[in-house]
């Protein structure tokens, strides 16, 4: 008895594990000439038409799909060459219906992640939409404040699309609905928000997931976006601190201060000498643009061309002179010299942020004026 018993449970769960693996899907469109409705699945290497059926004389129509994964996955439908994306798994049983242009005008129930995405695609699309009406408004014949009046409109709707996306993905992060948010672009989009900060998104996301939907095979594809996004921003990070040749040299009190530290300011890099004795007026004048810019970025760093440490130490005291200053003591025989191919006193380099030379011996008003754009 107990043995009769004990098959007959093990065939109601096989019956029910085969039933919960299995998708259904009706629904309505209307509006459309179209009368074809096709089923897609979606992986990361292609997209799959798993089935298709014709709609009847009222536009309903009804699919089933088996040995559908147990943690939501991408499939789409696709209705008059528009897809409709749903986020899938076993057991449920989706409704859709949509009137005229299916993509923007479509509802869905029977699944939470589906419904989340219907939610996102829908104003993103929108706002698609409305980003190219306001492109097509351009033409030869406006004037240069219509123009600004465009693209003005163009940047505020823009960013209020890109808000939008962040905060769904934020708000909905252990979702898997964030996962497609998250490689959602606009037209001619490379990056989800700034280049380097999209990897905070993808880790905010993967370590939600991570709770929802351990098993979810789109885990291990955000762990891999991750991981190259690190490297890149490693790479990316090494090669900024190698853009200009490193100078590391002591200053007064014998400590070692390098260029590369203030990567990350607008830099003058000042080739000078005490000794030449012209170095209070070319001081004077950096004083008032140090004094100007420093709270907004701006730094010096001073190479000494000096053999006497006396005279270099007088002139930094004497000048009250505020910024770095560094020197070897070997005059012209400082290695820093042919780095830089010095050929006169003084000479100077200015540096931008990001550690590339933005000019060369500049002076006076273009030495500001350089600056102030840099800033």
């Amino acid at each position: 008895m107990k043995k009769i018993i004990f098959i007959a449970l093990t065939l109601v769960m096989g019956l029910a594990s085969c039933q919960s693996s299995k998708v259904n899907i009706s629904g309505r469109f209307v509006g459309s000439q179209a009368d074809m409705v096709y089923l897609e699945q979606t992986t990361a290497l292609e997209q799959i038409l798993l089935d298709s059926v014709k709609i009847d004389e009222n536009g309903r129509f009804k699919l089933q799909i088996g040995n559908v994964a147990e943690t939501p996955s991408l499939y789409n439908i696709i209705f008059d060459n528009e897809r409709i994306p749903l986020l899938l798994m076993g057991g449920d049983n989706i409704e859709l219906n949509a009137a005229g242009k299916v993509a923007r005008n479509y509802t869905v129930i029977g699944s939470l992640e589906s419904e989340l995405l219907q939610q996102f695609n829908q104003s993103f699309i929108d706002g698609a939409v409305k980003l190219n009406g306001i492109i097509a408004k351009f033409s030869d014949g406006l004037s240069d404040e219509q123009r600004k009046e465009i693209t003005k409109e163009y940047s505020k709707l823009y960013l209020d699309i890109k808000k939008q996306q962040l905060h769904f993905i934020i708000e909905n992060k252990n979702r898997i609905a964030a996962v497609y948010a998250l490689h959602q672009r606009l037209l001619n989009e490379a990056y989800l928000f700034n280049g380097d900060s999209d990897v905070i998104y993808y880790r905010t996301v993967a370590d939600a997931i991570a709770e929802t939907y351990p098993e979810s095979h789109y885990l291990p594809i955000l762990r891999s976006q991750i991981a190259r996004m690190d490297a890149q921003i490693s790479l990316l990070s090494q090669v900024k601190e190698t853009t200009i040749p490193e100078i590391s040299l002591p200053d007064m009190f014998g400590n070692k201060r390098s260029l590369s530290s203030n990567i990350g300011k607008v830099v003058l890099l000042q080739f000078w000498s005490a000794a030449l004795g012209n170095s209070n007026t070319l001081n004077a004048d950096l004083k008032e643009l140090y004094t100007k810019y420093r709270e907004q970025g701006f730094e010096i760093f001073q190479v000494s061309i000096d053999t006497s440490k006396a005279v270099w130490i007088n002139a930094i005291q004497e000048q009250k002179i505020p910024w770095i200053t560094v020197s070897d003591l070997r005059g012209e025989s400082s290695p820093a010299l042919g780095v830089y191919n010095v050929q006169k006193l003084p000479s100077n380099y200015l540096i931008n942020r990001e550690g590339h030379i933005a000019g060369k011996d500049l002076t006076g008003e273009s030495l500001e004026a350089e600056i102030k754009k840099l800033l």
